[in-house]
């Protein structure tokens, strides 16, 4: 039974994650370097060496066994955890931050769906109809953006719950004990062989290596360090609630720095997934806390 310190504790964590995650916005409208391959290379270099310091500084010489562990669902949660992370930059090189947050957010929506057609888990009349309400919303988004060349990135946003969707399924079909720490190097390294032929030349300037820097080592790689932090302390529902503060706080961020505001059509769309997602894990919540009262 956690105490309420160690719950204010994963409150933290969980915020300051969302806080490091939706710095992704600001950093890459700040770029000169406009090429989504190449800041999807630098950002995987910078986050696959900081995170092999800390795993050889947990592990030491028995890192390689840690990998060799994971067995094959391993290498494929790394793969597909790479093509989020290739799309996510792809689709802000594409359209508006708010759209890649807003349509990244749906993966528990894609995930509850993956378990329902290939591993038959049950999903709640609730989730149901959050997902009917998110579905609109997400189609309300790619009506706005036809009329303009904001619908490919929507669309490149998308891969990235599928490939949520499909991690999940992979590892609970094979009940892979995977470590998550060593899948994620995997994914940097996979992300970073990936992007890497349609990166070339790979040279930027000084300044956009800095930002770079910060975004593979504090956006990516701290933030995902805080949420596992965070996962100690709180329920499943509790991080799917709190997670949906990237939106808001990456939103808010780009509006207020930089001037980037969706349409309004876009809002009304971001808003039914919003609202969608926060009655859902609401929901979700209560009732896990009702089970363990």
């Amino acid at each position: 039974m956690r105490t309420p310190a160690e719950h204010r504790k994963g409150i933290a964590l969980m915020v300051g994650a969302t806080l490091c995650w939706a710095t992704a916005g600001i950093l890459v409208r700040n770029m000169e370097v406009t090429d989504g391959w190449k800041i999807a290379f630098w950002r995987s270099f910078f986050m696959t060496v900081f995170m092999l310091v800390v795993l050889a500084f947990q592990h030491g010489g028995r890192l390689p066994q840690r990998i060799r562990a994971m067995g094959w669902p391993g290498v494929m949660s790394g793969l597909l955890f790479a093509g989020m992370m290739i799309s996510f930059i792809l689709a802000l090189s594409l359209t508006t931050v708010a759209n890649t947050l807003v349509v990244g957010s749906i993966s528990p929506f894609v995930a509850a769906l993956c378990g329902y057609l290939f591993l038959g888990e049950k999903v709640a009349p609730r989730t149901w109809l959050a997902m009917a309400v998110a579905i609109g919303g997400i189609v309300i988004m790619f009506f706005d953006a036809l009329s303009g060349s904001g619908w490919a990135g929507n669309l490149i946003a998308l891969c990235i719950p599928i490939g949520f969707g499909a991690n999940i399924v992979i590892l609970r079909k094979h009940r892979a004990a995977v470590d998550m720490m060593p899948s994620v190097l995997l994914a940097g390294i996979f992300s970073m062989l990936i992007a890497l032929p349609f990166a070339l030349p790979l040279p930027v300037s000084i300044g956009d290596l800095g930002l770079l820097s910060v975004m593979g080592i504090v956006q990516l790689a701290v933030g995902l360090l805080l949420m596992l932090a965070a996962v100690r302390y709180l329920a499943s529902a509790e991080i799917g609630l709190l997670s949906i503060l990237e939106i808001v706080f990456g939103t808010l961020s780009v509006s207020l720095v930089i001037g980037e505001r969706p349409s309004q059509t876009a809002l009304i769309g971001g808003g039914m997934v919003v609202a969608a997602l926060v009655v859902n894990e609401i929901a979700g919540l209560r009732r896990s806390l009702a089970a363990s009262s």
